[in-house]
């Protein structure tokens, strides 16, 4: 049987949602059947700045074997979840910039029925996560997609001091020179929610 194809598409400057985003593969990764793919979408950072900061440095080679994604990722996937950091409230430009170029696959309806959740990271636990995962879905929701969130029943949901959203999962990650780890809690609902968009994608392909 053809394993379910689940995109787990991100952008991560210093690798905090890079770091989500392999709890999400973990997640899909329990559903019997289905395939996490990892894909970045291409950076917009001059090397100007990237020459000067050690942190995005850091990142860029924890991230170096993960391939540039194409329209071809998402065309071919049964599902996706995009990973984006908070940016005043909404995803950042280098998401942005490569949604702006899906004309082609709305117009085609390549999208049209899958299933689809979001992650996402701020510095503050008041930095705008909410508000973030809701701008994302009107992309998704133009292409036609099924919006998955996370239950409010969900266990770590209720727990979590940091990061989670009924909206999608989410990590609080301080300020640059004192970033925090992934709580347990935040590991958790990010598994959950890539686990959740596969067993919902295994059920509609």
């Amino acid at each position: 049987m053809e394993k379910t194809k689940i995109l787990v598409l991100y952008y991560s400057m210093y690798g905090n949602v890079f770091k989500m985003a392999l709890e999400v593969c973990n997640g899909i990764s329990q559903v019997e059947n289905a395939q996490a793919i990892l894909r970045k979408v291409p950076d917009l950072l001059p090397e100007s700045v990237i020459s000067k900061n050690k942190d995005i440095q850091r990142a860029i080679e924890w991230q170096k074997d993960v391939a540039e994604a194409t329209l071809d990722d998402l065309r071919n996937c049964d599902g996706l979840l995009i990973g984006t950091p908070t940016r005043f409230g909404n995803m950042c430009s280098q998401m942005r910039n490569f949604l702006d170029k899906t004309g082609p696959l709305w117009l085609e309806g390549a999208l049209k029925g899958k299933p689809a959740g979001i992650f996402t990271s701020s510095v503050s636990l008041h930095g705008g996560q909410e508000s973030t995962c809701l701008a994302t879905m009107l992309t998704l929701l133009h292409h036609g997609m099924i919006i998955v969130g996370i239950p409010s029943s969900t266990p770590e949901l209720m727990k979590t001091s940091t990061g989670g959203t009924p909206y999608g999962a989410s990590h609080v990650v301080g300020l640059n020179e004192n970033f925090k780890e992934l709580s347990e809690e935040e590991k958790q609902l990010c598994r959950f929610l890539g686990k959740r968009v596969a067993e919902i994608a295994l059920k509609l392909k």
